[in-house]
């Protein structure tokens, strides 16, 4: 990691969708990252938050994800906003291997 940043900074947990839990089977794991957060520094938090378990990290893809405005109106007047930029990774393991107790504290 960078000076002054942890793993924990780093990663800020998983994606829940059915789309990365059909890519689990595949040892392909979503995770929502910090936008500072590189692919060699994803790869290497992620083997050292799940250090106990001995996992490979065999390739790290990363999506920008712009955020998406938001409408709403409250009498007549009109709110304008959007939600965050956030940065997602996908995270490839070794053949064999998988991430246990991933979804506990979601």
């Amino acid at each position: 990691m960078s000076i002054g940043r942890t793993a924990e900074q780093a990663i800020l947990g998983p994606v829940v969708s059915e789309k990365s839990y059909g890519a689990m089977a595949m040892g392909r794991y979503a995770f929502r990252c910090a936008p500072w957060a590189t692919k060699i520094e994803i790869g290497h938090a992620i083997e050292e938050l799940f250090a106990a378990q001995k996992i490979t990290v065999l390739k790290v893809n990363t999506i920008n994800i712009r955020g998406k405005m938001r409408r709403r109106s409250r009498g007549r007047a009109r709110v304008v906003g959007h939600s965050p930029n956030w940065k997602k990774a996908v995270v490839t393991l070794a053949p064999g291997q998988k991430i246990d107790g991933l979804f506990e504290g979601v």
